[in-house]
């Protein structure tokens, strides 16, 4: 498998997460970079090494070469997959896309349609479905363990300082410039809801705002910056409290001060706190996007799922409670309990991940098992390697499109 080659399409903390792993496990090489970033670009090109001539400034550029890799690693900005990917598509790469895979139907569609059309493997990182955890739930279910699967309960904790970071301050803070946030962090849980099930629901709605990170929730005396800021040291959203204590912390430094800035210092955090948007007052932002939100989903056997986002939780692993006619399960993204209702015993099935949720730590061993899934299809040429399909992921985000329209229009939205 190490003579799978790679062209990296967006060098950020995402492309560099899978770009390195397939590196460091020897399943493949990155033989081609494209990303307008110079400081991001120079560094992907020196840490793996690529030759001077397969550097490019665009991607434009990189598919105006032709096809240089077996495969692309597509993890530009949400906005800006589509072009990218049709084209690379049309040249016969294989890719591994960032989800989502676009901001709209149409231009998610238009992806689709291009890894049919050329007969290519697309994998949308849903990396949860990917994770030790997942896959033991998914053949406890599928083993009948709690008989058939009847309702489910599903907790996404966002956490409060990584909503302030990504979703107020950060790319993701606008529907306009990126997409609602259902799409660009729920569609994760969405996927992985319908994984579990195994069928796509027929009818789904939805409620959710923009309740706390906003002008009118904004405490008086509170200033534009925390660094200007009187009332910083007790703020839940201190810029400086979060940015500043990830100094020393290499995984921290990696995400998500690498979003804010390249200094590892106290004073080059808090210049670029000084003059960047993550020092900016949680109050006093542009961000549109909801800080809560809940789904629910009816199954075509009236089976049903209720999921909630919110950011107003520490961050952690998703909690699921999976009701069953024979059985119950309770897990916490590391363990499942089990209670059998035949028995009335308890079981705890320990799935031993021991990394964290976010996307610093791999998302649980997702990423990993993701990339070594896509290198390993790849290399043998067999898709049956990939959990999902570019059609079954488009499916899904139909699903996410069809709760957005629900909640926007308080409806109740049926899905063909």
């Amino acid at each position: 498998m190490s003579g799978v080659t790679l062209a990296l399409v967006g060098a950020g903390l995402r492309g560099q997460s899978y770009a390195r792993h397939a590196t460091v496990a020897g399943l493949g090489r990155v033989t081609a970079v494209a990303e307008p970033d110079p400081y991001r670009r120079e560094s992907a090109a020196a840490e793996f090494g690529v030759s001077p001539d397969r550097v490019y400034s665009d991607w434009t550029q990189l598919a105006a070469a032709g096809r240089v890799a077996d495969a692309a690693i597509i993890a530009t900005q949400d906005h800006l997959h589509m072009s990218p990917a049709v084209r690379m598509a049309d040249l016969g790469y294989h890719i591994l896309l960032e989800k989502p895979m676009a901001p709209s139907e149409q231009e998610a569609t238009a992806i689709a349609d291009a890894a049919k059309r050329n007969k290519i493997m697309l994998a949308v990182c849903h990396v949860l479905r990917y994770t030790p955890y997942t896959r033991m739930l998914k053949r406890l279910l599928d083993g009948g363990r709690i008989g058939r699967l009847v309702s489910v309960q599903h907790l996404e904790p966002v956490g409060w300082w990584h909503h302030a970071h990504s979703f107020v301050r950060g790319h993701w803070r606008r529907e306009d410039t990126s997409a609602p946030m259902l799409l660009t962090k729920s569609c994760h849980d969405i996927d992985w809801l319908i994984h579990l099930f195994g069928r796509i629901p027929a009818k789904v709605s939805s409620f959710g705002n923009l309740t706390h990170f906003r002008a009118s929730e904004r405490p008086e005396g509170a200033a534009d910056r925390c660094t200007d800021c009187p009332l910083e040291p007790s703020c839940p959203y201190s810029a400086k409290r979060l940015y500043l204590g990830c100094l020393g912390d290499p995984d921290s430094e990696f995400w998500p001060l690498s979003a804010v800035t390249q200094a590892r210092t106290e004073e080059g955090v808090l210049q670029a706190l000084r003059t960047g948007p993550y020092g900016r007052c949680v109050y006093a932002c542009d961000n549109d996007v909801v800080d809560h939100q809940v789904v629910n989903m009816e199954f075509p056997d009236g089976a049903t799922c209720s999921f909630t986002m919110s950011a107003f939780t520490p961050m952690g692993h998703r909690r699921t409670r999976l009701l069953g006619t024979h059985g119950y399960i309770d897990g916490d993204g590391r363990a499942l309990r089990l209670t059998d209702f035949r028995t009335g015993l308890e079981e705890v099935v320990d799935t031993h991940e021991g990394a964290g949720p976010s996307a610093g730590d791999g998302h649980a061993g997702g990423d990993e098992a993701l990339t070594d899934a896509f290198l390993a299809a790849v290399a043998t040429g067999d898709p049956a390697l990939l959990y999902s399909d570019a059609a079954e992921s488009l499916a899904t985000h139909r699903v996410v499109w069809a709760a957005e329209r629900a909640r926007a229009t308080d409806a109740v939205v049926h899905l063909g």
